[in-house]
This record gives structure tokens, C-alpha cells and sequence, in this order.
């Protein structure tokens, strides 16, 4: 059985991420193991959780808070554990400022979603998957 990359994700559109999820556990050998639809909610999870999970994908408008502040929570992390954001609002700018706050990559939703799932699978191999 291959290794599969235990993923958390922030994204408040329920039908963005449970397709999202969806394609991932299919084409990336991803394991959604929790989700998130505000920042509070996401903050507490992964404080809650910190061996849980081993990427996390967050959008940057949530219904509360933002996915900068998920990001900023995200900076104690362990070095294998990832962090990208997944935004309709993928500017020059704002990648920026998610590499300064800590992201490991960015991608948007309406065209990167094949790099997004690339990235993943490339993920898992170097995990051993």
C-alpha cells in the first residue's frame, strides 16, 4: 500500500473543497483528515492537532478571519509538514506576502489546480510513497 500525504483543509465553499478533496484523494494519494471554514476553526485544529497532519491548503477568504492568519499559525511547524495556498486572488502580491508569512507555494483555483496536484504527488514520493 502506498503512503498517502495526511492533508487538512480551509476552504469555506463546501462544494470547492469537497471536490477538491475528492480529486486529491483520487489522482494525489492525499488523506483529508480535517477541514476548516474560518480561521478560528482552523487555528484550533491545528493547535489541537499538530502530529495529524502533514500538508494543509488555505484559502485566503474565509468566512471568518483569513487564510493569512491560518498561515501565521502554521509557522511552528515541523520542517516536513507543508503549507500552500489555494486562491482565486493568486497576484503577484499577494504570493508575496504568503512566502513572507511562510506558505511553501501558491496556486490559484481557476488554473493551477493540475500544478496543485503535482506538487502533491510530489509530496508523497519524497515521503516515500
Amino acid at each position: 500500500m502506498s503512503a498517502t500525504l495526511n492533508t487538512f483543509i480551509v476552504e469555506d465553499n463546501e462544494t470547492i473543497r469537497e471536490n477538491l478533496a475528492g480529486t486529491l484523494e483520487e489522482l494525489a494519494c492525499v488523506t483529508a483528515v480535517g477541514f476548516a471554514t474560518s480561521e478560528i476553526d482552523a487555528c484550533a485544529w491545528l493547535h489541537a492537532n499538530p502530529e495529524r497532519w502533514q500538508l494543509a491548503i488555505v484559502d485566503l477568504f474565509l468566512k471568518q478571519g483569513s487564510g493569512l492568519g491560518v498561515l501565521k499559525a502554521c509557522a511552528r511547524r515541523t520542517p516536513l509538514q507543508r503549507v500552500v495556498v489555494l486562491s482565486n486572488y493568486a497576484t503577484a502580491d499577494v504570493r508575496k506576502r504568503c512566502a513572507v508569512l511562510g506558505a511553501d507555494a501558491v496556486f490559484d483555483k481557476s488554473n493551477e489546480i493540475d500544478a496543485l496536484v503535482d506538487y502533491c504527488i510530489a509530496q508523497t514520493a519524497l515521503r516515500g510513497g
